[in-house]
């Protein structure tokens, strides 16, 4: 296929290394763009599923500020912050808990606007650990509110050992936590690694939440065959009406020797900006590394609402099969699931344009 190259103006993704300090990834985890307008009132929830209204209920209650506790005797008597809680939502994909979670954040930030709540991925989160390192990361977040953190999975010991430090330092100080996540909080970490050395780290994370499981299948199948890659005719179409100045055009294989060069917590910063992306070229990916990159490349071009052509391989030749069914499986199908959506919008756009 015959790619057409990109005008001038056009952003150029290679020439950009972003470099983000503390506080500018602290300040970064809010809603993004795709999900500004979310709010409990807009949530539609499946009639056929009864636990998606129970949850955006259990959600709805959760956000109401707990009152101050009184301790000693007066006049020595002091408020005390209570101990936070935790809300776990255990759904399949699609079944829009991501909607649910920034419902959650928007309805904390009106209720009470002075109150300090972070939205961030599960990976984001362990990418801002890691940069922060333990000690500095609780105390970033020991005085919020509220911590929302999305798709919770532990793929490692790493990441049991770190989200089961942070829980046990912040919940008793006074930080609630919603999560959400595809696998049930006694069940995190089976088939990944061995769970069993582990248990009791498992364990105590899942006491800290009550569970909330949300039934229903991905809506956004809706029994439809998952769409594939544009064609040369599509994607010069797609191509043509995005504005120059804010698209950028990159090849598979220059966009992963690229993600090679950038911190996954700076994804997002790499993006900035651009509000059209097209990724020429796709090919079958041999390397479970490259093939997480790109999960999470993809996680993030989702999340910020940007508009999205691909070209290249079938969308189910791009994960090895022995990814697909493997320790990240999960991560895998929520990929290929959201890689569907965006090529569905961008086809979408182009039936619009033809109507008009």
């Amino acid at each position: 296929m015959t790619v057409p190259q990109p005008a001038a103006g056009g952003i150029d993704l290679l020439a950009r290394h972003p470099d983000l300090d503390p506080a500018q990834l602290l300040n970064s985890l809010v809603p993004s763009a795709r999900f500004q307008d979310t709010r409990f009132s807009t949530y539609q929830p499946n009639p056929d599923f009864p636990s998606q209204e129970a949850a955006r209920q259990a959600l709805q209650a959760f956000v109401h500020p707990q009152t101050p506790q009184k301790t000693g005797f007066w006049p020595f008597q002091k408020v005390v912050r209570p101990a936070g809680r935790g809300l776990y939502l255990d759904g399949g994909f699609g079944v829009g808990k991501t909607h649910l979670l920034t419902s959650t954040y928007h309805a904390a930030r009106e209720q009470n606007p002075g109150s300090r709540v972070a939205l961030m991925s599960f990976q984001d989160l362990m990418y801002l650990i890691g940069a922060l390192k333990m000690p500095q990361a609780i105390q970033a977040f020991r005085d919020h509110d509220l911590l929302l953190i999305d798709e919770f999975e532990l793929d490692d010991p790493g990441n049991t050992h770190m989200a089961n430090t942070l829980l046990e330092a912040l919940i008793p100080a006074g930080v609630s936590v919603v999560a959400t996540s595809n696998t049930a909080p006694g069940s995190l970490g089976e088939g990944r690694f061995s769970a069993r050395d582990f248990q009791r780290q498992i364990q105590g994370i899942a006491g800290h939440f009550v569970s909330q499981r949300i039934d229903g299948p991905d809506y956004r199948h809706r029994g439809t065959a998952p769409e594939q890659p544009l064609n040369e005719t599509e994607f010069r179409a797609w191509l043509a009406a995005q504005s120059p100045h804010t698209r950028t055009v990159i090849s598979a294989a220059d966009l992963d020797h690229h993600l090679l060069s950038i911190h996954p917590s700076r994804f997002a910063a790499l993006l900035d900006g651009v509000e059209a992306l097209a990724v020429t070229d796709l090919q079958p990916i041999g390397d479970q590394n490259q093939a997480l990159r790109l999960v999470h490349f993809v996680d993030k071009v989702y999340d910020m609402g940007l508009q999205a052509a691909l070209t290249g391989a079938p969308l189910e030749t791009l994960f090895d099969e022995s990814y697909r069914h493997g320790a990240f499986a999960k991560k895998y199908s929520r990929c290929l699931s959201r890689l569907s959506e965006l090529l569905s919008e961008a086809r979408r756009s182009l039936t619009i344009s033809a109507d008009w």
